[in-house]
């Protein structure tokens, strides 16, 4: 039988590693584990001086053998630049050993996180890797808990930004790597920056083979950060929350501003817990008993009922009342667990009330229905003085108003002993338990180990590469998951907001070439299949809000992490189409009945076609048209992103999303985060005559299908604003401007068009 899974520090870019030589690579298992410096890990850190990042640890390697049978093998994976290697044992311990694969990372590779999974004894986090030019090469690793996934996904982020950066390069950079892609198209290639030859730095990703055996039967710790924006959010939200109890540490909020709709009360638990949102999120996750029972009064008896696709599970439940109220017939539940991981490191988790056909009600039990609730964990800075990890916990939920009030005004009540402040009271419970066991937060502790030269081998002669420039590496180290971590709450949103300015619209102006005389543009001229609507009260159509909703970064971002409030957008909306097809539809432009191929759209002198692939039964494309009076000027960032390459946009392109009108556990899956849409889901360009298209495959990611999902459940009787945005990294691109905007009004699906190829 094979080794039980790991922990490892893999993470989706490993999946781009796997797209040049995915079934090389992985054709050994893989195990083991390490950690990373603090703000460092997996995402290899800041890049200068002369030093190299290199990444190793053991993982899991899944796969099916030549007979059918699955296999999980252990194996030290080590990731150097743009190569990966993989071994069977630590080339540290064992000097000379061969690697039993290896590989280039390229730019075909692309990664996914696929989420838990469950794998002999224990449950993992998994990572697929497969070539986007060719997904019948496909591969998956495994680690142990979701902090050394994230950390492996970001060590080959980088990777492969080493090989792009050659690709870029070009000359014999080029040609090798070509080269190299042709002649081992089943390795492997590590995303790793390399800078010179002098000081090497060595990352260690997880614990080794024998704890990750230990952690991966027993329990999953972990986490560290991800992709989305840090902060509250980058879209103004109309929650109001008053503090209104404070309970062993734990703060207890309500919104008062939508207190009075008489729907029920939404109502937060906010607690800091000394532990990283990784091993916050494990600890909520797992299901075992006597974890459990240390800090969860409700729902300690949690049975696992079914696991769909890595990120939604469906769990049983029963508790005895007698620890609420004085009746002596037992309860039982059953609720869905939805998470995601943003690309900050923040996980949402989503709790609805469910039913199963395994667990009809049962005899001696009243079936009980758990309030919809939402839990959201981030990791904050450390104190002052302290390297200790520390996490912000929320845990949200929709309560019956009659007893809230109640208990608001006296001490005691019969709220006391209900459904809803037992759960309000699982944040309390957490932050002791994880402060009682320090064994937690030691597990998912990250080690830094610095090396003079690497005792391992590695037989290339590119490892001198002193002219690489920081500049093209910016996307990683001034990502946005360093800025703004602890004021979403209390008075720092005061603060921050006593500084907005609105930004003028000029400086987003400059992006457009002055000497040409601008058009004008008359959106009556286009026939689209959404209409435009008359007010906010329509439905099932499309308007153009300003960019005062949106926050974005400000002159001074690369200083202080500020942000303003967005200012009018670059380009104007004209139109929107809705459509229903077939199959997912690339390069929609080109379509006959598309607004750019009609004669009115010719004459523009410059559209962005932003074409929204929405996977379901049918698929849909919702098609949005952005046209600029004039072309851009040459030499902008608007220029650089309209006419660069893809490797350029993938790292610029961001989306802000806003749910301003909708069901509340909607409005917490979706977020208001920035996202940069290029590393979250699969982005295809083209650029042609007097547009460019971007085509978002929403259905290239697990989360964000999950995410659609949910929201296609409520499009009816939600009001969604997007915000486009190129994201700015040098001192010139600041201040940050708004390409456009729009909002979609209670879309009916029914309504959507019909297109065929």
């Amino acid at each position: 039988m094979a080794e039980a899974p790991t922990t490892s520090h893999h993470r989706r870019s490993l999946s781009d590693f796997a797209a040049v030589s995915l079934s090389g690579l992985f054709g050994g298992g893989g195990g083991g584990g390490g950690d990373d410096q603090r703000g460092g890990g997996g995402g290899g850190g800041v890049v200068g001086g002369g030093s190299t990042f290199e990444y190793f640890g053991w993982v899991y390697h899944l796969g099916v053998n030549s007979i059918g049978h699955e296999y999980c093998h252990l194996r030290f994976l080590f990731i150097r630049g743009k190569y990966v290697e993989m071994y069977k044992r630590d080339p540290h311990e064992n000097p000379g050993i061969k690697p039993i694969r290896r590989g280039v990372v390229g730019p075909t590779l692309m990664l996914e996180e696929v989420g838990r999974r469950k794998v002999y004894y224990g449950d993992v986090y998994v990572l697929r890797f497969y070539n986007r030019l060719d997904e019948s090469k496909k591969g998956e690793i495994a680690c142990a808990t979701a902090e050394e996934a994230q950390k492996w996904l970001e060590a080959f982020d980088q990777s492969k930004q080493q090989a792009e950066y050659e690709l870029i390069r070009g000359g014999s950079a080029r040609n090798k790597l070509s080269m190299e892609s042709e002649i081992n198209l089943d390795e492997h290639r590590p995303r790793v920056r390399r800078y010179a030859s002098g000081l090497k730095r060595l990352i260690k990703i997880g614990q080794g083979p024998e704890v990750l055996l230990s952690q991966s039967s027993n329990r999953a710790n972990g986490g560290p950060d991800g992709y989305y924006e840090r902060d509250g959010g980058d879209a103004i939200e109309t929650y109001q929350w008053k503090c209104v109890r404070t309970i062993n540490g734990v703060r207890i909020f309500e919104d008062v501003a939508n207190s009075e709709t008489g729907k029920g009360v939404i109502v937060k638990a906010v607690g800091v817990i000394e532990a990283s949102a990784d091993t916050a999120f494990e600890v909520l996750l797992n299901l075992e008993k006597h974890q459990r029972y240390e800090w969860d009064m409700l729902t300690g008896d949690l049975e696992l009922l079914d696991s769909y696709d890595g990120h939604y599970d469906v769990v049983y439940g029963t508790f005895d009342p007698r620890y609420l109220t004085r009746w002596h017939s037992k309860r039982d539940f059953i609720f869905s667990r939805q998470w995601f991981r943003g690309q900050d490191g923040a996980y949402t988790i989503l709790h609805f009330p469910a039913v199963h056909k395994k667990k009809p009600p049962r005899s001696g039990y009243r079936r009980t229905k758990i309030n919809p609730s939402t839990w959201e964990i981030r990791n904050l800075n450390s104190s002052m003085g302290s390297d200790s990890p520390r996490c912000l916990v929320t845990q949200m939920l929709e309560i019956h108003s009659a007893g809230w009030s109640r208990w608001k005004k006296s001490h005691c009540s019969k709220f006391e002993r209900s459904v809803p402040y037992a759960l309000l009271c699982q944040v309390g419970g957490m932050k002791e338990y994880i402060g009682a066991n320090p064994a937690l937060k030691c597990e998912s502790s990250a080690t830094f180990v610095q090396s003079k030269l690497s005792s391992v081998s590695i037989s290339n002669a590119e490892y001198n590469e002193s002219d690489v420039k920081d500049e093209f590496y910016d996307a990683i180290s001034t990502d946005s998951s360093s800025s703004d971590e602890e004021e979403s709450e209390n008075g720092a949103l005061d603060k921050k907001e006593a500084k907005l300015k609105l930004k003028k619209t000029s400086d987003a102006n400059k992006e457009l070439d002055s000497e040409v005389a601008p058009v004008m543009i008359d959106p009556s001229q286009f026939s689209v299949s959404l209409r435009k609507g008359k007010d906010d009260a329509d439905t099932n159509c499309w308007s153009t809000p300003s960019g005062k909703g949106f926050m974005i970064r400000g002159k001074n971002y690369l200083k202080d992490n500020s942000k303003v409030t967005g200012g009018d957008p670059l380009l104007n909306l004209i139109g929107v189409d809705w459509f229903k097809v077939d199959k997912t539809m690339d390069s929609i432009a080109l379509h006959p009945r598309c607004l750019v191929q009609s004669e009115a759209g010719k004459k523009l002198p410059f559209v962005l076609v932003i074409n929204l692939q929405v996977p379901a039964k049918p698929n849909y494309s919702l098609v949005l048209y952005y046209a600029a009076d004039r072309p851009p000027k040459p030499d902008s960032l608007f220029s650089k992103f309209v006419d660069g390459n893809d490797m350029f946009r993938n790292a610029r392109f961001k989306l802000i999303p806003s749910i301003v009108e909708g069901y509340w556990m909607v409005k917490r899956a979706v977020g208001t985060k920035a996202c940069l849409l290029g590393k979250a889901v699969t982005c295809k360009y083209l650029r042609q005559d007097n547009f460019l298209e971007i085509d978002v495959d929403i259905g290239s990611s697990s989360v964000a299908r999950s995410v659609i999902g949910l929201v296609l459940g409520y499009v009816t009787s939600i009001v969604v604003d997007l915000a486009i945005l190129i994201e700015a990294r040098e001192e010139e691109e600041l201040p940050e401007y708004i390409l456009g905007t729009v909002r979609l009004n209670r879309l009916k699906l029914e309504s959507a068009v019909q297109l065929e190829e």
